[in-house]
This record gives structure tokens, C-alpha cells and sequence, in this order.
């Protein structure tokens, strides 16, 4: 007896295998947009840096920071933008993210943010963080070839046991489309993706499956304060040390400071960039 048409599973589109394969490629360390634009799609050379987890909150703060500018103005070549990778400041107030911004604006860079969960009030709002930081939740910009994603991966003040929200995942396929799949591209989000870290979105896998098909050279977070780094094939997903004085690294480690990104060739070099207390 033949099964009846509306008996039968749907059809396995595209979307629906890389769903079911996302995870089993990232176990078997697979990546095959990566792999598909092998040689081509390199785009252009330029440094960056990536500053995660200021936490901007005490009186400690604008000495420090001018410390964290001072040495990001000093780089050689100077680089050519400043990704935020989340947690600007401690509970989202006006007087801990107006000078952040400040701050940043100091360096004399364009500065591309994305939303961590104390840039959140208490109460769970973020309408501080939109008007101080506008256009600075999904967003993305091309750069010498480049392509560079920025997305929301916090669901409010929670700190662990977190999903990335619909609206993140809403804005993300719409927009992919748009993407040239064999240009080299850079995912930041404040959350971690790499599997195992801590801290990480219940959902993570969703959002890195959609970048499957994607050359995504390297997705840079936040959120786990300390260095940790996840390959698969040429992508790396990395954390990072906190650039804070008022908080410490999840890792025991007591280094502060941020990544400066070389983009040569089609990949990411990463630095670790110390900076000292006064």
C-alpha cells in the first residue's frame, strides 16, 4: 500500500539540511562556505581592533579608559575601525554610557557596537543604550571587501541559560540574503558561540547554522571574560579578556585590554593588546 501525499515527510530544502546538519558539521570541525571560497573572495588588508566588556561604572573608569585610547591611538598602522563587542557599561545608565560614548569618540575611529546584557537598565529596558548608540542592535557594513555582521544575541539583563531572541533572527534572514556568500565576513555578538564555552546561548547552533553556507572567517564575543578560541576548518570563534577595571576575567588570568584583528588574505591575526593601570 502506497503511503498517501499528505502522509509523507516535506521535502528536505536546503534551509531544513543545513538546520539538521549544523550540528554534525560544527562536531566534525567542517565549515563549507569557508571551504567553497578557498582562494577567492580574500578582499582587501587592514587592521582593526575589538574591545569587549568595558563595563564603564567607576570613578576608576575615565583614567582608565584614557589609558585603553591612548594605546589604541598609538598602533602602527592606525587602524580602520573599533568593533564593541557588548557591555559598554555596568547597568545601562545615562551617566556610565553618555561618557562611554565620549570616550570612544576620542579615538577618532568609527566605532560599530553591539548590545550586551548590562547595557540593559535593571528594569530591563535599553532605550538609553538605542538613543546614546542608534542602529547599533542588528547591523551590518562592508569594509575593503569585507562584510561585517553585528547581531544581538542577549534576551534582556540575563547573564546565562539565554536564548537569542526572534527578532535577531528575523532581521538575520532577511538580510542574508543580501550577503555576497564568497565575501570574507566577520560575525561579532556579544554572547559567546563557541561550543563548550560558558555562558553561551541555548541556541547558539541556530544562529551560527544560518552562516554555514557563508565564507565567516571569524566571530568575535564577549560576555566570558577570557581568552578562548574554537575551530572549525579555517573559521575561528574566539573570546576574549575584558577590557574593564572594574571587573575581573572569568578566567583568573588578571591581563586587561583587546584584540587588534589584522585582515590579510582572506583571514584574521589576532593580537592580545595589554593595558597596565597607572
Amino acid at each position: 500500500m502506497q503511503p498517501s501525499p499528505d502522509s509523507l515527510p516535506p521535502p528536505l530544502t536546503r534551509r531544513r539540511w543545513m538546520r539538521r546538519s549544523a550540528g554534525a558539521l560544527l562536531t566534525a570541525g567542517l565549515w563549507p562556505g569557508r571551504l567553497r571560497a578557498e582562494g577567492n573572495g580574500r578582499g582587501g588588508d587592514f587592521t582593526f581592533v575589538a574591545v569587549n566588556d568595558t563595563h564603564f561604572c567607576s570613578p576608576e573608569c575615565p583614567a582608565w579608559f584614557e589609558r585603553v585610547t591612548a594605546s589604541i591611538r598609538a598602533l602602527q598602522p592606525k587602524p580602520e575601525f573599533c568593533l564593541l563587542v557588548g557591555d559598554l557599561a555596568q547597568d545601562g545608565k545615562q551617566e556610565e554610557l553618555g561618557p562611554m560614548r565620549d570616550i570612544l569618540r576620542g579615538l577618532d575611529l568609527p566605532c560599530h557596537a553591539v548590545i550586551g546584557n548590562h547595557d540593559y537598565t535593571p528594569d530591563g529596558e535599553r532605550a538609553i543604550y538605542e538613543r546614546l548608540f542608534p542602529k547599533q542592535i542588528n547591523h551590518r557594513f562592508e569594509h575593503r571587501g569585507w562584510q561585517i555582521v553585528g547581531l544581538d544575541s542577549s534576551e534582556g539583563t540575563k547573564y546565562n541559560n539565554t536564548t537569542i531572541q526572534p527578532a535577531t533572527f528575523l532581521w538575520l534572514d532577511d538580510e542574508l540574503p543580501k550577503l555576497d556568500r564568497s565575501k570574507p565576513t566577520i560575525l561579532f555578538t556579544h554572547f559567546p558561540l563557541g561550543a563548550g564555552i560558558r555562558m553561551r546561548p541555548l541556541n547558539a547552533d541556530d544562529l551560527l547554522e544560518r552562516f554555514l553556507d557563508h565564507n565567516l572567517v571569524a566571530a568575535l564575543n564577549g560576555h566570558f571574560h577570557g581568552f578562548t578560541e574554537k575551530k572549525h576548518g579555517e573559521t575561528v570563534i574566539t573570546t576574549s579578556k575584558c577590557c574593564a577595571i572594574s571587573r575581573k576575567n572569568h578566567d583568573g588570568t588578571q591581563e586587561k585590554g583587546y584584540f587588534l584583528c589584522t585582515a590579510r588574505e582572506g583571514t584574521i591575526e589576532r593580537t592580545f593588546v595589554e593595558v597596565t593601570p597607572a
